[in-house]
């Protein structure tokens, strides 16, 4: 038994190694043409086999053939395999039939030509009933795309049923699987056609059939988790569903009902076969991120074909920034973007207008914008406006052409208008670690009280700007602040790595001609270098119509030409600083140091001008006259300033005749307030002379307090002089008040206070008081033809007076005067003579001896004593008693009107005869040519009754 077994099992063993390497000694090549019969056969074209053919039986019967290739050279659809691979019936087989149940082309390399064409007209053969087919390790090419490692089944359960097809292959990188089933066709040769496509990055689906002479009809689905990977399209999820259509020259689909990021869309896509490939791509959204759209077609790699999509949504968001009412269309071919007829609506209701093109890594675009609250629109877009005055940025319009590129972002064109506002110019953004902006901007009018409400801050400006470096020229027809107009002006700067530089500022200013440039080193800290100011001009009455009131706009010298200079640098705590300024022919030259945290600084000045009177009536508009003297003008001074004080620690004033030295200080804090103290070697005060109507000017102190005091070693007012002079000023709530002012007047001791009070809406009042004692007189007081031509004695006096002027002064003029006088003369008459002539024996010649003595010579007196009161500027004397010589005495009543200045007085002497009436004299009418009346009637009558 066990040898039956060996025997049986060898048996097999020896058929089986004859089934397995048999056939590999047999010859057959009788079989070749038949395989490639059966191939036509079974795939419908002519093969033609070149290779080698094999046959294995175990485990299965399988043919093998090489060389293969399927259709007729320069066919369409033809192809060549590696490989044709053939599972026969082993029952037929061993009957001398070839009878396959599979066949398979290993490694074929199919070229389909693009556009399809016919290939959508395909059918399945009448002929095939079963089929299981394979196709593996293929290669099949369409246009420009490669289908790599093709692997496919194709079966088909009979006449009726439809053929099947299942597999997979790789494209441009991915795996992908499918399945199709394509039907028989009907009586009216429609055949159903349905295909599945799976890749990572996507999953379609397509329902429909195939239409003689026309094409594909039917439904599609696509879904997957990233559109990028297949359209320059934003990433993330879709999901699309609507009809497709397909024929030799177009393959679309429309109604598409779309979902991109979670966001519905409607849409179509269409591929164009003819006349050259192009897909259409046509999109409706709600809402649209432009972020993804704009970087996904700006990133966008060369396409097998031109690709264009148009795009529209009634919202989207871009850099944060909503927009509404977005259209455009973009078209991409051969790596280059088209832009076109973009439009939206940002917010503020601006409209934007955008077109252009790409030219490699170049984006040209030119844009319109135009709304009607473009102040909503900036702020929406970040740029710092919630600090510019309210009314500006509203309505405006403009156009610019941008250039945007890997390493800068430029802006060769810009014009717009906003409002009143024209501005045009140009711009530049270069990338990098440091980011470099440069602009070159015109305006028509700028109104920098609107645009800097808050002034510029240069570090301010540093910190907003970051780490971006700025250079800007700006040129306007008009720069205003205020009531200051900078015309044809130009700015040139530049703000690099923390330094703010000033290349140059130019322009006219009020007919003066101005140009600044300097460095300010904004970090780590403030620091000012090369500081260059220079400003000339033929007049400068524009310039002083800039300062408040009338002066000096309203005066010759505002009339005079203009130059200023201005330079220095240092840390802003420490700032050196000279120039020079001059007027005409005056001249100011100044340097020092100054701490701008701070405010504060010392700064020595010299001004000098080579005539005084003529510096001062081109000042004060008026004549100065001779009260001033001849010479030149010279102020050196050293001050001290800060916010709250400004002193002059020192000084010397030099003007014609005037010499005075001294400190000064001015506070501001509150109320201004002058102190210090001031030594002149010669004041000339200035005297109009009592009938002049010009304003003394007190209403000036209204604005000002002061307390100095004052000493002088000479002081002239018109032609009194006084020596030794010193007092204190005290001014306070427009009230001024010369304390206890002393000098030596005529030789005496004068001793006075002087009070002036100017309260607002009441004439200036002036009240004066004091005493002269020891003066002495010795040339006529007033140079009139009745006067004390020569006196010793001393004067009391309490005066007011209310008025603006002279005088109105004059006029209500009110007090006492009290005069004691001393061995003076008393010109005009002659007292004593006419004394002396009443004794004579000839009553006619006395009385004619008396009337020549009363009508000339003067009266020499050993004591004269007044007491006046004055009323509205008349000075009436009350008390008025005289002792002249010869034991003459006279006494003298009457008024005197000082502001008409006229006379009404009675002189009347006692003659030396004992019991003889007065001997008087009349003086009326004016002061300076009074009428003369003697009277000596009683007297006459008297001697006549005596005989």
């Amino acid at each position: 038994m066990k040898r039956l077994l060996t025997a049986l099992l060898l048996l097999l063993v020896v058929i089986g190694a004859g089934l397995w390497f048999g056939p590999r000694f047999v010859d057959w090549e009788p079989w070749r043409g038949r395989l490639a019969e059966l191939a036509s056969l079974q795939l419908g074209r002519r093969v033609t086999l070149d290779g080698p053919v094999e046959l294995a039986l175990l485990p299965q019967p399988v043919v093998r053939a090489g060389g293969v290739a399927v259709g007729e050279p320069g066919e369409e659809y033809s192809f060549t395999a590696r490989l044709l691979r053939v599972r026969l019936d082993l029952p037929a087989l061993l009957g001398g039939r070839l009878s396959p149940r599979e066949i398979a082309l290993v490694g074929a390399d199919l070229r389909l030509p693009w556009p399809p064409g016919g290939l959508l007209a395909l059918r399945p053969p009448a002929w095939i009933t079963r089929l299981d087919a394979n196709l593996e390790d293929g290669t099949v090419r369409i246009g420009e795309a490669a289908l790599e490692g093709v692997s496919a089944r194709l079966s088909s359960g009979g006449p009726a049923q439809s053929l099947e097809v299942a597999g997979s292959f790789t494209w441009a990188g991915r795996a992908t699987q499918f399945t199709a089933s394509l039907g028989r066709p009907g009586w009216d040769g429609i055949a159903t056609f349905e295909m599945a496509v799976v890749l990572p990055e996507v999953l379609g689906n397509v329902r429909g059939v195939l239409i003689p002479g026309t094409g594909f009809e039917g439904q599609m689905e696509a879904s997957g988790p990233d559109l990028s990977a297949m359209l320059p399209s934003p990433a993330g999820a879709f999901r699309a569903a609507g009809r497709l259509s397909a024929s030799a020259e177009l393959i679309a689909a429309d109604e598409l009902a779309i979902e991109i990021a979670g966001s519905p869309a409607r849409g179509a896509v269409a591929l164009r076969l003819a006349p050259a490939p192009r897909l259409d791509i046509a999109l409706v959204a709600s809402r649209l991120d432009l972020d993804g759209w704009v970087a996904a077609l700006r990133g966008a790699g060369p396409r097998p074909w031109p690709v264009s999509i148009d795009l529209s949504a009634e919202a989207g968001s871009f850099r944060g920034v909503t927009l509404r009412r977005l259209r455009g269309a973009a078209f991409l071919e051969e790596g280059r973007l088209t832009l076109s007829d973009v439009s939206l609506l940002l917010p503020g209701e601006t409209e934007l207008e955008l077109a252009g093109a790409t030219a490699g890594a170049r984006l040209e675009l030119g844009a319109r914008f135009a709304g009607p609250d473009l102040r909503t629109t900036f702020a929406a877009l970040g740029l710092p406006v919630a600090e510019l005055d309210p009314t500006l940025l509203r309505q405006g319009e403009g156009r610019m052409r941008l250039v945007l590129e890997d390493a800068q972002a430029a802006m060769p064109e810009f014009a717009a208008s906003f409002g009143a506002l024209q501005i045009s110019g140009a711009g530049v953004l270069r990338h990098g670690p440091r980011p470099a902006l440069g602009l070159g901007l015109s305006v028509n009018e700028l109104d920098l009280a609107r645009w800097l409400p808050q002034g510029f801050d240069p570090v301010r400006a540093g910190r907003a700007l970051g780490i971006v470096d700025l250079n800007l020229r700006l040129a306007a027809e008009r720069v205003r602040l205020g009531e200051a107009v900078l015309e044809r002006a130009a700015l040139d700067g530049a703000l690099e790595a923390g330094r703010l530089t000033l290349r140059r500022l130019s322009g006219r200013l009020a007919g003066i001609d101005l140009a600044v440039s300097g460095v300010l080193g904004v970090a780590p800290q403030l620091r000012l270098q090369d500081l260059n100011l220079e400003a000339t001009g033929s007049s400068a009455r524009g310039l002083a119509a800039l300062f408040p009131g009338i002066w000096p706009g309203g005066t010759a010298l505002a009339d005079q030409a203009v130059a200023l200079r201005l330079a220095g640098g240092g840390m802003m705590e420490a700032l050196a600083l000279r120039g020079s300024a001059e007027l005409g022919e005056l001249r100011l030259e100044a340097n020092g140091t100054l701490d701008a945290p701070r405010r504060t600084g010392t700064l020595g000045l010299t001004l000098r001008h080579p005539g005084a009177p003529r510096l001062i009536s081109e000042a004060l508009q008026t004549e100065v006259g001779t009260w001033l003297g001849e010479g030149s003008l010279s102020l050196i001074a050293t001050l001290a300033l800060s916010p709250r004080r400004i002193a002059a620690e020192s000084f010397e004033l030099v003007a014609a005749a005037l010499r005075a030295r001294g400190a000064l200080a001015l506070n501001l804090e509150g109320r201004p307030r002058l102190s210090g103290r001031i030594a002149a070697e010669h004041l000339p005060l200035p005297f109009p002379g009592w009938r002049s109507r010009e304003p003394l000017g007190l209403r000036a102190l209204a604005g000002l307090d002061a307390e100095l005091a004052l000493e002088a070693a000479r002081v002239t007012i018109g032609e009194v002089t006084l020596e030794e002079a010193a007092t204190t000023l005290r001014l306070n709530e427009a009230r001024l008040r010369l304390e206890a002012l002393h000098a030596r007047l005529a030789g005496g001791q004068l001793q006075a206070t002087l009070t002036a009070e100017a309260d607002p809406g009441l004439p200036p009042r002036l009240a004066l008081a004091g005493r002269l004692t020891g003066a002495t007189l010795g040339e006529p007081a007033f140079d009139l033809p009745v006067d004390i031509a020569a006196a010793r004695g001393d004067l009391a006096f309490a005066l007011e007076a209310t008025g603006f002027s002279p005088a109105a002064l004059l006029a209500s003029l009110a007090g006492r005067l009290q005069l004691d006088l001393r061995d003076g003369v008393l010109a005009g008459f002659d007292l004593a003579g006419a004394a002396s002539a009443s004794t004579g024996a000839d009553a006619v010649a006395a009385e004619a001896a008396i009337r020549a003595a009363l009508l000339s010579g003067a009266t020499a007196f050993e004591r004269l004593e007044v007491e006046a009161a004055l009323q509205s500027g008349r000075l009436l004397l009350e008390t008025a008693r005289m002792a002249a010589e010869g034991d003459t005495t006279a006494t003298l009543s009457g008024s005197i009107d000082l502001p008409r200045a006229t006379l009404d007085l009675q002189v009347l002497a006692r003659p030396a005869v004992p019991d003889s009436p007065d001997l008087g004299l009349r003086l009326t009418g004016p002061a300076e040519e009074p009428r003369r009346l003697p009277q000596t009637s009683p007297w006459a009558r008297w001697r006549a009754r005596r005989g």
